[in-house]
């Protein structure tokens, strides 16, 4: 029997294959013919090529299938037809759990965000015990897994065996995208980030990420949620760690949250104009207006989840980006650095 991997080719999906097979797992990845797949290249695992907008082929793709891990997910903070988002995450989710629960599929893994989660509320640290409405959502992104969300546990409310998980931010090797989340590193490392906001995240090592969905199959509740984080860091803290570990300097400025909207409208209205992608995303900026701080005592109860060190993720992703060429100087490592010193 296999487990099946949507989105195997992404982050967190070539994580979770990799550990899979680890665990002797027989693994079959479901991926779009056009898809980038150099993030899973070379592993021993079974190809289904599928649009799970269409679910027409999703029944043959289930045969021999016995768990699932719903890990594939458009995550962007800006598209030109924000329709697509609601498309790929939504209709993508309901299809795939209508064809699995007529496969009889043992296990559900749906991997949500834990944007769904939080709270408008700057005083309020987020947990799975967090209800919130989709007039909550801000950006399409975020409203649409949200609704995708919202799909699974009705499954799981119908008799459905679906468990949700709730990543934090993911850092760590192998982001081929990146993900916004990357961008951050990347631009910081870049020397292209001038100021910060005064916002926070909570940011986790993608390794961990990547096991705690197998636990959530092996030892999750039916119908439950699981944060699946790290440690909450103040966008200055991750960029003084960045700072420390890279040698790379940091700006000292911080940016009044006033300011950044500003420039992010502005932008917004220029790449309207222009017909490109904004450099600064508007929802990623509504976003960062407070800090998204969150906590995952359940997971690390109920699952066993145990989240490693985040430097030494950080350091894993500074090393992989510097190796395979996304920065414009090669990092040298801190040792190098004190012996030159």
């Amino acid at each position: 029997m296999f487990s099946l991997v949507t989105g195997a080719n992404g982050f967190i999906g070539s994580h979770l294959t990799r550990y899979l097979i680890a665990q002797g797992e027989r693994v079959r990845v479901l991926v779009r013919r056009q898809s980038d797949v150099r993030s899973i290249a070379g592993l021993p695992v079974e190809f289904a090529y599928a649009d799970l907008r269409d679910s027409a082929n999703l029944s043959s793709t289930l045969e021999g299938v016995q768990r699932v891990f719903h890990v594939a997910a458009d995550y962007r903070l800006w598209a030109k037809n924000p329709q697509e988002i609601y498309e790929n995450n939504v209709t993508g989710t309901r299809n795939l759990l209508k064809a699995s629960h007529l496969a009889g599929i043992d296990r559900f893994v749906f991997t949500s965000t834990v944007g769904t989660l939080l709270s408008s509320n700057p005083q309020k640290v987020a947990d799975e015990q967090t209800h919130l409405h989709l007039t909550d959502m801000i950006g399409h992104y975020k409203r649409s897994k949200f609704l995708a969300e919202q799909a699974a546990l009705d499954a799981a409310r119908s008799g459905q065996p679906v468990v949700i998980v709730n990543p934090t931010a993911p850092l760590g090797p192998g982001d081929w995208k990146p993900t916004p989340t990357g961008r951050i590193l990347l631009d910081f490392l870049n020397g292209q980030l001038p100021a910060y906001v005064d916002t926070g995240l909570n940011f986790v090592p993608v390794e961990d990420v990547a096991k705690g969905h197998w636990l959530a199959a092996e030892h999750g509740e039916v119908g439950a949620r699981y944060i699946l984080g790290g440690r909450n860091l103040t966008l200055k803290g991750m960029f003084e760690l960045l700072s420390d570990l890279s040698g790379r300097p940091m700006s000292r400025v911080r940016l009044p949250y006033a300011v950044a909207l500003l420039a992010a409208l502005t932008d917004s209205f220029a790449s309207s104009v222009l017909g490109r992608q904004p450099r600064i995303p508007l929802d990623g900026v509504r976003m960062a207006r407070h800090k998204m701080f969150v906590d995952s005592p359940k997971a690390k109860r109920e699952l066993g989840y145990q989240p490693g060190s985040l430097e030494a993720a950080m350091e894993r992703a500074i090393h992989w980006y510097s190796e395979n060429g996304y920065l414009k100087d090669r990092i040298r490592d801190r040792a190098t650095r004190e012996c030159a010193a």
